[in-house]
C-alpha cells in the first residue's frame, strides 16, 4: 500500500515535469538572459524565506516566556532547515542567508537588484504589500507568486505551509539549468562564480538533506488525516502552477529582449 506522501508525489509528477522541462531553460543562452532569470527568481527566493520563518513560528516557540510547542521531532526538523537557509556560508566562508547569497550573485553578474531592494525596503518600512508592489514595479508573475505564498501563510494551517514548502519549492531546478550555468561559467568565471556556488549549495543543502527533512515534517503534520492530505494536494498543485506562470513570465521577457 502506498503512503500518502507517495500518492501526493505521483499526483503532482506531471506538473513537476512541466517545470523541470520548461522552455525557459533552453532560452538562457547568455549572461544577459541569466540576469533576467535572476531578476524574477529572486522574489521566489525571498518569499521562500518568509514561508520558512512562518513554519518556524508556528511549529516552535519563538516567544518569551518560552514553552514547549508541538512535537520535538518537528521542532528539530524545522530548526535544522532554518539554520541551513538563514545562516549558511558563502564561498569565502562568511555566514549568510541564501537570499543574501543570491543578491551577491546578482551583484557579481551585473543583474538589476533595484526592484527587489525597493520592494523589501518598502515592506520593511510599513508592511504594506500594495505599497511595496507599487514602489518596486515588480513583475506581474512574481507578484502573483508572492500573493499565493502569503495566501497560504495567512491560512495559519501549518500542514498546508509545510506541503507547499516541501513539494512546491525545494527540488525544482533541473540538471539542464546547472549545465547551462556551468557553460556560462567557463566563458565568464568572474561573473558567474557566486551564482554557481549558490546552485551547488542548493543541491547539497536544499535538494538532498532539506528535502528529506521537509518530507518528514509534512508527514508528521498531515498524519493520517485524509482531509489534510487532500487540501495539501490542492494547494501544492496551485503552487506548482504559480511556478510555471513565473517561468512563463521569464521566458517571455527573455524572448522579447532578444
Amino acid at each position: 500500500m502506498k503512503s500518502e506522501i507517495e500518492e501526493l508525489k505521483e499526483s503532482i509528477e506531471p506538473l513537476k515535469n512541466q517545470i523541470i522541462n520548461h522552455k525557459v531553460y533552453s532560452a538562457i543562452e547568455s549572461i544577459d538572459d541569466l540576469k533576467i532569470f535572476m531578476q524574477y527568481h529572486i522574489y521566489a527566493v525571498w518569499d521562500f524565506m518568509s514561508l520558512l520563518k512562518t513554519l518556524q513560528n508556528n511549529l516552535t516557540c519563538t516567544n518569551v516566556p518560552w514553552f514547549p510547542n508541538g512535537s520535538a521531532n518537528t521542532r528539530f526538523l524545522i530548526n535544522e532547515i532554518v539554520v541551513g537557509e538563514e545562516a549558511d556560508i558563502d564561498e569565502k566562508g562568511n555566514r549568510k542567508s541564501h537570499f543574501e547569497l543570491y543578491l551577491d550573485a546578482m551583484h557579481q553578474i551585473g543583474a538589476d537588484t533595484s526592484s527587489i531592494e525597493m520592494f523589501t525596503d518598502a515592506l520593511k518600512f510599513d508592511g504594506d504589500f500594495e505599497n511595496a508592489y507599487s514602489k518596486s514595479n515588480i513583475p506581474k508573475e512574481a507578484r502573483e507568486f508572492i500573493d499565493f505564498t502569503f495566501e497560504v501563510i495567512e491560512t495559519n494551517k501549518d500542514y498546508l505551509q509545510a506541503a507547499i514548502f516541501t513539494f512546491g519549492r525545494e527540488d525544482l531546478i533541473p540538471d539542464m539549468f546547472h549545465a547551462i550555468v556551468n557553460d556560462l561559467y567557463q566563458e565568464s568565471p568572474d561573473k558567474i562564480s557566486v551564482f554557481k556556488y549558490y546552485l551547488e549549495r542548493h543541491i547539497e543543502i536544499d535538494g538532498d538533506h532539506h528535502s528529506e527533512l521537509a518530507l518528514q515534517m509534512t508527514a508528521n503534520l498531515c498524519g493520517s488525516n485524509e482531509e489534510y492530505w487532500e487540501e495539501a494536494l490542492k494547494f501544492t498543485v496551485e503552487c506548482l502552477q504559480k511556478r510555471i506562470q513565473l517561468w512563463n513570465g521569464i521566458y517571455e521577457k527573455i524572448k522579447a529582449k532578444k
